[in-house]
């Protein structure tokens, strides 16, 4: 029986030494390709300012955050549910000075009070990268491509990439499709809601077509292209069709004009990332500007741990037990090869039993027996 005092709270849960094991492969395989592409990492604080948190990008919630008194400060603080409003906040203070543009990385957990419809989660392993300083159609094909290679070295396999335009209704509403500014809210959410009778009913009957400009890309970027008469979204179509460009052959694009979940503070550009026995998706990324210093940036997060088991991560390494009595000097060269060894501790250890495949006679690794 489990004692009520050890149970952990909804939407916890413990990783144990395999899951871990892929995890963390997971990471380091997803950390390497950014870094190969000149990402730096850095590492911002698990708890901060509230205001400092919520301050830094349009649309974050400050009511997802966990909150607490400082009694250093007697200030509110808040553990991060996102870091990308504190890599902003990195790079709008400490590294103003730095050359742009600015490509920094991160990985590291972050905490929501509540769980999404899709995601049970309320601990999440978030790991991502920051273009700060562009925007424009470079920007956005260079964050597809990285977010997309570090996503197949995480492990994930059968990935799908879906774009959207989070500013779409407004810029139309500004001009194209002009409506009263007090009908653009309802608009959002009938076009959200993909009813083509309300969205009538709620003066948006221009907007109509836009609910059949989802699927794949071509074709959908096409009817969306033809829906522009004026003009408006030329320059979008066209950092569209550049990002698409960027995904490599065997990866399925898709274009979702009017979606609008998860992209709270994104501006003319966005994408959801997917990947085969994933519940829900695996990453979000697009355009955004940092408030304070009012730069354009591009950037996308991963969440690895919402990638299949059998996914996230390479296979664990044969392991080598080592017998009382054992040349340390050997045992260190064999490490030093690539093998994972288990030292015994007393006479009569069970070398299979402690996961090993292998046993140290002499200077030679010897398969056990099953």
């Amino acid at each position: 029986m489990t004692d009520p005092d050890d149970l952990l709270p909804e939407g916890l849960q413990d990783r144990l030494p395999a899951e871990a094991a892929r995890m963390t492969a997971a990471m380091r395989g997803a950390l390497d390709v950014l870094d190969s592409h000149g990402y730096d990492r850095v590492r911002p604080p698990l708890v901060e300012f509230e205001q400092s948190l919520a301050g830094r990008m349009d649309g974050v919630r400050p009511r997802r955050m966990f909150r607490f008194v400082d009694p250093a400060s007697l200030r509110t603080l808040a553990l991060r549910s996102d870091m990308t409003p504190q890599v902003g906040r990195i790079a709008a203070t400490r590294l103003a000075a730095a050359p742009r543009p600015l490509r920094l990385s991160y990985a590291g957990e972050v905490v929501t009070i509540s769980a999404d419809q899709l995601d049970p989660s309320r601990q999440r392993l978030q790991l991502g990268a920051e273009l700060v300083g562009s925007d424009g159609a470079e920007a956005v094909g260079e964050v597809v491509a990285v977010a997309l290679e570090a996503l197949a070295a995480a492990g994930a396999r059968g990935i799908s990439i879906d774009f959207t335009m989070p500013d779409l209704v407004d810029t139309l509403a500004a001009e194209a499709l002009p409506v009263p500014a007090d009908r653009i809210e309802a608009i959002r959410r009938e076009l959200d809601m993909k009813d083509a009778g309300a969205l009538r009913e709620a003066g948006g009957e221009g907007y109509v077509p836009l609910l059949y400009a989802a699927g794949d890309f071509d074709e959908a970027i096409a009817r969306v292209a033809a829906l522009d008469e004026g003009g408006v979204l030329e320059s979008r179509i066209a950092g569209l069709r550049r990002a698409a460009e960027r995904v490599p052959a065997g990866v399925r694009c898709t274009l979702d004009p009017t979606e609008r979940h998860g992209f709270e503070y994104q501006s003319w550009f966005g994408f959801t990332l997917y990947a085969a026995g994933a519940r829900g998706s695996v990453g979000r990324g697009g355009t955004y500007c940092i408030r304070g210093s009012e730069e354009r940036a591009t950037g996308f997060s991963l969440y690895l741990d919402a990638l299949p088991a059998a996914d996230a991560g390479e296979a664990p390494r044969q392991a080598l037990f080592l017998p009382l009595g054992h040349d340390r000097e050997v045992a260190a060269r064999l490490r030093a090869i690539g093998w994972r060894t288990v030292a015994a501790l007393a006479e009569g250890e069970d070398a299979r039993a402690l996961g090993c495949s292998h046993r140290l006679e002499g200077s030679e690794a010897v398969a056990v027996e099953a």
